[in-house]
């Protein structure tokens, strides 16, 4: 298990579209990822689940990644939760 912290950069929070971007890259992986908010845990498998733990912008976040590979897919995740989405694209 590999473990790293982020933090929430976008103005908006963990929104739709943000989590179902992060629910994307938590599906691709072989392994288990666990995100842990203030607000409780879950798995990377649901945006409703991602959403519901209320990540607002300056929250932060730990990020446990089990499987393989599991420190650069945990680093892949963090620097997804810390983007600063923009949406549509500019």
């Amino acid at each position: 298990m590999f473990e790293t912290k982020a933090v929430v950069l976008n103005e908006a929070g963990i929104h739709c579209r943000p989590s179902a971007i992060l629910v994307k890259e938590g599906a691709a992986y072989a392994g288990e990822i666990l995100i842990t908010a203030p607000s409780g845990t879950c798995d990377l498998t649901s945006a409703l689940e991602c959403i519901m733990l209320g990540m607002e912008q300056g929250t932060e976040v730990k990020i446990q990644v089990t499987g393989p590979d599991e420190e650069a897919y945990a680093k892949k995740l963090a620097a997804l939760f810390e983007t600063h989405f923009d949406f549509p694209p500019q």
